[in-house]
């Protein structure tokens, strides 16, 4: 007779563990997010045959559209990989462009039971504007963000799942996370079951979705969370204040994302030219309009939002006593350390133009 609780195929307790540690059940639990108000991260585990209703059911609070986050191992797919490894090589992280959300789920259905059971597979979908996640872990452990936990606890409820105080998560017991072709067929779902070598083969199927949906790669840096009233009040901010920036356009979470982005490019070597670096300081500038005109309590999580890069920034500047001329902007107060100094790593396009300009005479 089967357990109640099912692991995906990829994910294998070790015998050991599997008797010492008690069994999972289907439950979720919730917490506040640190430096936000009302708004929460829910953790939940379920038996696998319930996953697929509860990401489907969960796209209804995307109304119109979302964007897909795909995340797995390109380079290696090992057949196999302890849980109790130390030090691994990282999964690679890709969102797609906001997309209609039926699109999107059109293009995903005939993946998602491949992306359920791969030990070495995770994905999501998120609306940064609605302030709302959802992401399946490689862990195979559900997380989702919102402001909105009523609603959520309400979904959670009619697909039943319980409130629990204690989870028993996959990283409380030993386990191994599999490749779908590490296993016979005869162990496989029928439908996967049914499939070839190559559609099971993680790194062809995630690589299907990227080129199906024009996904671009994301670094893991950053983490921060703006609820839906935050993202509104930006947006107000910067069609009444800030409506002729470059970058308007631009949701402000990904401009936030793209100066980490740039800081991380710059501590491993800047590849591009001096218009391409100054467009990188120009985002932190934009980031500080905002800040200034921001209410205090929504500036001061933003400048904490950023304070991770802008130290990481300040610690890769040399040469700090030259300032590289910045554009002129009259709305800003604050000294702007990020123009003085040269990042160290430069590559041949950035000093370059750097002889040019002039900038090494003394």
């Amino acid at each position: 007779m089967k357990d109640a609780f099912q692991l995906p195929v990829g994910l294998r307790r070790w015998r050991t563990d599997a008797v010492q540690t008690p069994q999972q059940q289907d439950g979720y639990e919730l917490s506040l997010l640190e430096n936000c108000d009302n708004a929460y991260r829910f953790t939940l585990t379920a038996s696998v045959d319930k996953i697929l209703a509860i990401f489907s059911g969960f796209t209804r609070f995307f109304p119109d559209e979302a964007f897909f986050i795909l995340e797995f191992y390109p380079e290696e797919l090992l057949t196999t990989r302890p849980s109790s490894t130390s030090e691994r090589q990282p999964p690679e992280v890709y969102y797609s462009p906001y997309l209609p959300t039926f699109e999107l789920l059109q293009t995903l259905t005939p993946y998602l039971e491949r992306m359920i059971h791969d030990g070495f597979v995770g994905f999501g979908l998120a609306n940064n504007r609605l302030g709302l996640e959802l992401f399946y872990s490689e862990e195979k452990v559900m997380t989702f963000f919102t402001d909105n936990h009523l609603r959520l606890s309400n979904f959670l409820s009619q697909q039943r799942i319980p409130y629990s105080e204690k989870l028993i998560l996959p990283a409380d017991f030993g386990h191994d996370h599999l490749s779908l072709l590490g296993f016979p067929r005869k162990l496989l779902p029928p439908n996967l079951a049914a499939l070839s070598d190559k559609e099971l083969d993680s790194a062809h199927f995630c690589q299907e979705l990227i080129d199906d949906l024009d996904m671009y790669p994301v670094e893991e840096g950053l983490s921060f969370f703006l609820t839906r009233k935050e993202q509104e009040q930006i947006t107000e901010l910067v069609e009444q204040k800030l409506a002729h920036n470059e970058f308007s356009d631009i949701e402000f979470g990904s401009l936030l994302l793209d100066w980490s982005d740039f800081v991380t490019e710059c501590e491993n070597g800047f590849e591009g030219n001096l218009w391409e670096y100054r467009q990188g300081l120009m985002i932190r500038d934009t980031v500080q309009m905002v800040i200034e005109v921001a209410p205090q309590p929504l500036a001061d999580k933003i400048t904490s939002i950023v304070a991770e890069p802008d130290g990481q920034f300040l610690n890769i500047l040399t040469d700090r006593r030259k300032r590289l001329d910045p554009p002129a902007e009259p709305q800003l107060h604050q000294e702007r350390f990020w123009y003085q100094g040269m990042v160290g790593k430069q590559g041949i396009d950035l000093r370059r133009d750097l002889i040019r300009q002039g900038w090494f005479k003394h």
